[in-house]
């Protein structure tokens, strides 16, 4: 292997202030590492963002999506490294992070994938450890925003709320904005599901990799993500995430889904017993 670590960043048109952060925090460290930029962006203006050599900058000229770009670096990477980490270009995170998540994985061979806690900028705490989804939970989390109610009392379980996100746990979904993924495992459960163009395609990853491996969430190591919420103020986001969630339920099931029953039963037990 050339590199212990790996990392790709997707971009498109994004903020070159914000993207830079999240570069520099990647770059800001003495492991042998290596960060590849794939630029869906229509012109290649980001070109110049970074003069590092531990940098590699791809322009494809069309927006290929999320899953497709992020497989162009992880192809690379797999043949050049131990582990790959999957990106947002609006997270960011003091140096120290990167080792401690190189550290855990190093001593926990059974682990393909692990997520650090991830905080907004105001240090509050995003709940980005989730379930399964029924087709229910993804419908209220998108259009009932008004049942405050009944969306806060699901979000205890779905987002395991109820455990206050302070100890290591195993999560069948962990979100995308930072995935830090066992380059060998990949070679077995695939890479993103490239008919997916962005949203569900971490979800679908994740569950992958949870039918054969241990998915994790490390809160000792701490990111900062802007998040956006882009499919919640643009149409053409928000169809993009439903066509997102249309292609993984086809893959795995709507209302009958018996894998995804006993995982989310399975994995509330233990985080339950763990709680108490």
């Amino acid at each position: 292997m050339k590199y212990q670590i790996t990392a790709s960043i997707v971009t498109y048109n994004n903020n070159r202030e914000v993207l830079l952060q999240a570069i520099n925090s990647f770059l800001d460290t003495s492991l042998e590492i290596h960060l590849i930029l794939v630029d869906n962006s229509p012109a290649n203006t980001l070109c110049d963002i970074t003069s590092d050599s531990r940098v590699t900058y791809i322009f494809n000229n069309a927006n290929l999506g999320f899953g497709a770009a992020h497989n162009i670096a992880i192809r690379q990477a797999q043949k050049l490294s131990e582990y790959h980490i999957v990106l947002n270009p609006d997270v960011y995170f003091n140096k120290g992070t990167i080792e401690k998540l190189y550290q855990y994985m190093n001593q926990k061979s059974g682990v393909g994938l692990v997520m650090p806690k991830v905080l907004y900028p105001d240090n509050s705490i995003q709940y980005l450890c989730k379930l399964l989804p029924t087709p229910k939970d993804l419908f209220l989390r998108r259009f009932m925003k008004g049942n405050k109610d009944a969306l806060d009392k699901r979000n205890q379980i779905f987002e395991l709320r109820f455990t206050n996100y302070t100890n290591e746990m195993s999560v069948p979904y962990l979100s995308g904005c930072f995935m830090f993924l066992r380059c060998s495992i990949l070679e077995e459960v695939g890479l993103f599901d490239e008919r997916i163009f962005m949203y569900s395609e971490d979800l679908d990853l994740s569950r992958r990799i949870h039918q054969k491996y241990d998915t994790k969430f490390y809160p000792e190591a701490m990111i900062y993500h802007h998040f956006a919420k882009g499919s919640h103020k643009s149409l053409k986001l928000l169809w993009y995430a439903i066509q997102g969630n249309i292609i993984y339920f086809n893959k795995w099931g709507w209302f009958s889904d018996r894998e995804r029953d006993s995982i989310n039963e399975a994995a509330l037990e233990k985080l339950e017993a763990d709680v108490k």
